[in-house]
């Protein structure tokens, strides 16, 4: 019977970089990966009637032309997306052509 091998420092040390390396990049795709498989808000739910959230920013009497989720400081969507995760509604997906209250130019 023979022992498994030992790792030397060096070789510790090699992979621990490694992994920290690549740690910023698997988390960086996490969020989208998760958002995937999130329900799309409705506009009768509770929380979108509080902000006034509607799906096409059209329809908003409030909303200024040009601004839409898919414009917004809090939409996570990439770009050119339908809908994305917003930062106000964790858990669910908003159309990018919608539209509420919150909305906040980006920077």
């Amino acid at each position: 019977m023979t022992s498994p091998p030992s790792l030397s420092r060096r070789r510790w040390l090699e992979r621990l970089a490694l992994a920290a390396s690549l740690t910023p990049v698997a988390l960086r795709s996490l969020p989208a990966a998760l958002a995937a498989d999130a329900p799309l808000l409705s506009a009768t739910a509770p929380e979108a009637q509080a902000v006034k959230y509607v799906e096409n920013a059209k329809e908003a009497k409030a909303a200024t032309p040009g601004s839409s989720c898919a414009s917004c400081a809090l939409y996570q969507g990439s770009y050119g997306s339908t809908q994305g995760p917003c930062q106000l509604f964790p858990g669910k997906l908003v159309k990018a052509s919608g539209w509420c209250s919150a909305w906040a130019p980006q920077m």
